[in-house]
């Protein structure tokens, strides 16, 4: 159980991290617009697609039964 929250802690620091990096490629001005572009998109996509792996861990984690759903009380308003 403490290795699936260590896991889902390290794959949204990876998401943090490519958004950052994403972010260093469109601040940077020098170099070529074009090479720019692609390393932007290329970090976008990464975060993209760790995005998805992170949602699909929660979802196996709470088939698994690792997590549970709490929700709120019923006839709490």
């Amino acid at each position: 159980m403490d290795s699936m929250k260590i896991l889902v802690a390290l794959a949204f620091l990876a998401i943090i991290a490519s958004l950052g990096s994403a972010l260093f490629f469109m601040m940077r001005g020098s170099g070529n617009d074009k090479e720019r572009g692609q390393r932007m998109v290329r970090a976008l996509a990464l975060r993209v697609g760790l995005s998805i792996v992170l949602f699909l861990c929660l979802l196996l984690a709470w088939k698994l039964g690792y997590i549970q759903p709490t929700g709120l009380p019923a006839g709490a308003h």
